[in-house]
């Protein structure tokens, strides 16, 4: 009985721990990708940054 027990769990628990890996892997890539894109956000923040303070002092 034992032995049918842990192949009726065993098959379940394979597909489960598939799908969780699948999971991980995807947000790992999504990572990767919003990483490799950070220098170019970043240039793009800083320099609206400073164009939005040289207006605001330009008005005050």
């Amino acid at each position: 009985m034992n032995v049918l027990q842990n192949l009726l769990f065993c098959i379940p628990k394979a597909a489960v721990l598939h799908g969780k890996s699948v999971g991980f892997a995807l947000q790992n890539s999504r990572f990767r990708n919003a990483k490799s894109k950070l220098p170019f956000f970043k240039e793009i923040i800083f320099t609206k940054q400073q164009l939005f303070s040289a207006k605001t002092t330009a008005f005050a």
